[in-house]
């Protein structure tokens, strides 16, 4: 962990940040409220994002580590951390992974669901 690692954390994770609230608005306006469109379109397309400069780092880009960094961990973290759990569970499927990677993204899901859902009701039963 370096100085400029933090920074390109935190200047990506800026620029993600606000790349999600543009894209949210923005699928509001245009497909409507009544789903959460927006999120569906930013956990896609980050992930998509992710994916595409993994793929870019192996086989195309020569980039330095704080680039790297700034991309994926800033820019698609700030952007949606789903990009992430997408990348963890391709890459337990690439290693052979098969039932830890499915274990990992139904408990995810249903953890993570599960989780907020105690939370609110843990603040509503507050005095």
């Amino acid at each position: 962990m370096t100085p400029q690692f933090i920074l390109a954390v935190a200047a990506g994770g800026a620029l993600g940040s606000v790349a999600r609230y543009l894209v949210g608005i923005a699928s509001g306006k245009l497909f409507g409220t009544d789903f959460p469109w927006g999120t569906f379109i930013i956990n896609v397309t980050g992930s998509f994002l992710i994916g595409a400069f993994v793929g870019l780092f192996a086989a195309k880009w020569d980039v330095s580590q704080a680039m790297r960094i700034f991309l994926t961990v800033g820019i698609c973290g700030g952007y949606t951390t789903f990009s992430t759990f997408s990348l963890d569970a391709y890459y337990l499927i690439e290693r052979g992974q098969t039932l830890a990677s499915s274990a990992y993204m139904v408990a995810s899901v249903a953890l993570s669901v599960g989780a907020l859902i105690a939370a609110l009701h843990l603040v509503r039963a507050l005095p």
